[in-house]
């Protein structure tokens, strides 16, 4: 598997691990353990977390299991040419009600998100591919995984042991390398609002 530093570059200092980690699509199909997978969830569980709240919620199913149909079944058919080699499929959800006050919580998405980079960095660590995505039904995954109403669905990911890129469409394989990031001076502003849209 490529290293997303030997393609991407920092401007300052940072830990490799944020370089190297990346969303490739390519997986062997081989499968995981619940174990293997629960240490990844393990490191989402200490993601910062709205005050203790917690407000993330986590749904999946492994290949070869009688869950696996249903949540394969959400995705979109661009992401199904793919994800059909993952070890595992993971449906992150956010709990939108503040737990001390009942009252809708801002940030349930922010924490979420939080705990699902936490979760796609212990992935690469563990030498997993992590590729989070968007491209599926999410009414029909609040309705087939039973989510209740004051949850909202947030995003899939698709888990596996990496392959090599030829095991992918050919259009597929001209997609599989780390993306570069926008230099900071096109997110990050000292004081007020002065970056492009």
């Amino acid at each position: 598997m490529i290293t997303g530093s030997s393609v991407r570059k920092s401007a300052h200092p940072i830990d490799r691990q944020f370089l190297d980690r990346w969303s490739p699509r390519a997986m062997s199909g081989e499968p995981l353990s619940r174990e293997e997978l629960l240490s990844l969830f393990e490191a989402a569980r200490w993601a910062p977390s709205s005050g203790n709240q917690q407000p993330w919620r986590m749904l999946f199913a492994r290949r070869d299991t009688p869950e696996w149909a249903t949540f394969f079944g959400l995705l979109a058919g661009g992401n199904q040419a793919w994800c059909e080699r993952a070890a595992a499929l993971v449906v992150f959800v956010s709990r939108t009600l503040n737990s001390y006050t009942g009252r809708t919580s801002v940030t349930h998405s922010y924490d979420t998100g939080a705990a699902w980079g936490y979760f796609a960095l212990q992935g690469y660590l563990n030498g997993y591919v992590v590729h989070g995505m968007e491209g599926f039904d999410y009414e029909r995954a609040r309705r087939a995984l039973g989510i209740p109403e004051e949850f909202r669905v947030e995003a899939m990911a698709a888990v596996g042991r990496a392959a090599p890129s030829d095991v992918l469409s050919v259009q597929l394989q001209t997609r599989e390398t780390p993306s570069d990031r926008r230099v900071l001076e096109q997110t990050v502003c000292e004081g007020a609002w002065a970056l492009p849209g």
